[in-house]
């Protein structure tokens, strides 16, 4: 009888929407058994550990507002601890994570602390060595999902190789990756570097920003193969095979869990006519355009993170994903390219591609793949090789 249950349990919780501080794990089997939050532990909580490489040091934080210990900003928290904290780095979307995409974020003065905050995501993405003058140590925690085109891990890379230039040590305070359960996507070609795409790892690459960490570190990838005096601080307990609710959204259009697990593949509209939901309740949960099928309509409006969305005003015919996302446990773990090709065959006729696709794929062969037909089978089948080789490099670095 008890099995019973457990098993309807499970069915009734594969099509719910997960609730604030719930965790999922997945075995081996892709069947899904509860997991209560106080198994992950992330590393900012666990100031015992690293407090005493920050004592006696001038500390520069980079942060966001995902940089949190339970409810109060690392920031906070290190201050209260007699820290000497004397600047604070943020990155895309600002300290307080409301800018737009893409949008040039000044540096200034924190309101709460006066403690001044430097942009890396302006004039300067990696810091110059007067933005490092009165550092002795970076504390860097930002809550990264776990995949290429996100571009905290680039800030990170160029944290790292300024540190490494400058001989300032770095920890990293690891935190859980919201995609770390698979790995997928074409690995980087190096003539297709940007600032959304750095190294050579596929879209999806299944490590937590640590991880990450090392192996750039490791690999010699950072600028003329130095390497940064690197340490992570882990996280506690943690299961890579999860699927969980962020306690604080990493950035304006991903508010919750549905979007975060959806963004691997619904990012590269970006690089295309269609819509993704920016300027709507549900960014990154739904996509489309006026001139597409699809049972469900929007209309793209100007509002806080979203200022100028694509499609402003126009009403898009599309899909809305968030009962898909429901279902994660009947999924497969990969890019759903089939979504992205039946949108490519409604508008091919329309100059379907940007520019920033590439940048986003990181290899233009996707692109051409989906024009001249190729199902998603095909697709990924072309990766395979690649994935193999990074697969190979990756679990050196692996701490879970």
């Amino acid at each position: 009888m008890k099995r019973q249950i457990f098993s309807i349990a499970l069915l009734l919780l594969a099509f719910m929407p997960l609730a604030k501080a719930q965790v999922f794990k997945m075995d081996s089997d892709h069947k899904l058994t509860f997991v209560d939050k106080a198994h992950y532990i992330s590393a900012a909580m666990q100031t015992d550990d690293y407090l005493p490489l920050l004592q006696g040091k001038r500390i520069g934080i980079v942060g966001n507002q995902t940089s949190i210990v339970g409810e109060t900003h690392v920031v906070d928290t290190l201050l209260s601890l007699d820290i000497d904290v004397r600047k604070i780095y943020t990155p895309e979307h600002g300290f307080r994570g409301t800018a737009d995409a893409g949008a040039k974020v000044n540096s200034g003065k924190d309101v709460k602390t006066g403690l001044p905050i430097v942009s890396l995501y302006g004039k300067n993405k990696k810091p110059t060595p007067e933005m490092l003058q009165g550092i002795d140590l970076i504390l860097f925690d930002l809550q990264d999902v776990g995949v290429r085109f996100y571009t905290y891990i680039s800030t990170m890379s160029y944290v790292m190789e300024a540190a490494a230039e400058n001989d300032i040590p770095v920890v990293v305070l690891d935190r859980p990756n919201p995609n770390g359960f698979y790995v997928d996507g074409p690995v980087l070609k190096t003539e297709n570097q940007s600032f959304v795409g750095m190294h050579q790892v596929p879209v999806v690459y299944g490590m937590t920003i640590g991880e990450y960490a090392k192996m750039v570190n490791g690999e010699g990838w950072l600028k003329n193969g130095v390497r940064c005096d690197l340490t992570v601080i882990p996280i506690r307990k943690y299961r890579r095979n999860a699927i969980y609710e962020l306690p604080v959204k990493p950035s304006p259009n991903l508010p919750n869990w549905e979007s975060v697990y959806l963004y691997p593949t619904l990012c590269f509209f970006e690089g295309s006519i269609v819509s993704v939901g920016r300027g709507t309740e549900t960014p990154f949960q739904i996509y489309g355009h006026p001139d597409m099928r699809g049972s469900y309509t929007f209309t793209p409006k100007s509002t806080s993170g979203a200022s100028k969305p694509l499609l402003e005003g126009q009403r898009c015919r599309g899909e809305n994903l968030v009962e898909y996302a429901h279902a994660y446990a009947l999924n497969a773990n990969q890019l759903q390219l089939e979504w992205i090709i039946e949108s490519y065959q409604q508008l091919k006729d329309k100059d379907f591609f940007t520019n920033y696709f590439r940048l986003l794929s990181g290899d233009k062969q996707l692109q051409r793949d989906i024009e001249i037909g190729k199902n998603a089978d095909e697709i990924r089948a072309s990766w395979k090789e690649d994935l193999d080789t990074f697969k190979a490099i990756r679990e050196k670095y692996l701490m879970y």
